[in-house]
Parts: structure tokens; C-alpha cells; sequence
């Protein structure tokens, strides 16, 4: 499974689309539950109006560092400060980065 976490961008085949953290922690948990393998998750920052249902990007981030679950992480986002934040947080926790 592929998840491309962004608001505007539609997903490139082979990936599921979520447009807020919410709707990408569930689709995780429904891939967990099913025993699926997680390949990737392509993550924007900014998540406009679907910030409300979960936050920005860097908090799906967040939560997968809380749960120790370090699936791979691809950054597609155009902020540069938020670019920054994602991949401070990947290089502090994911332990393939370190």
C-alpha cells in the first residue's frame, strides 16, 4: 500500500489518497488491521482546510514517532520551512535515517 497524504494534488496511480492526517492514520490502522505492508507514505505539509481533521502533515509524523512505527517516508510538500520541520523529525526518529 502507497498513501499520499496532500489536499490539492491528486494521488499518482497505485496510491491511496488521504486528505487529511485523520484520514491517513485510518487508512493505516485499517492496513495494520488487515496485515497489509505499508511501502511508502508521500506526505505534504500544508493540508488547507483539511488542517482541522488532524493537523498538518508533520502530525502524522508525530503520531508514527509515538507509536514507533517508522514506515518509509517520502516529502512531496512546497514549504520550505515545513520541508525542513518533516525532515528534522524523520533524521531524529526514523531509524534508517540515523
Amino acid at each position: 500500500m502507497k498513501i499520499w497524504l496532500d489536499d490539492v494534488r491528486p494521488a499518482p496511480k497505485g496510491y491511496i489518497l488521504c486528505k487529511s492526517v485523520n484520514e491517513a492514520i485510518a487508512a493505516i490502522l485499517q492496513a495494520e488491521k488487515a496485515g497489509d505492508c505499508i511501502d511508502v507514505i508521500d506526505c505534504d505539509h500544508d493540508l488547507g482546510d483539511y488542517f482541522e481533521d488532524g493537523g498538518d502533515g508533520i502530525k502524522l509524523l508525530d503520531w508514527l514517532a509515538e507509536r514507533s512505527t517508522f514506515y518509509p517516508v517520502e516529502l512531496h510538500t512546497m514549504n520550505p520551512v515545513g520541508r525542513d520541520n518533516m525532515l528534522r523529525l524523520i533524521n531524529a526518529y526514523w531509524p534508517c535515517n540515523k
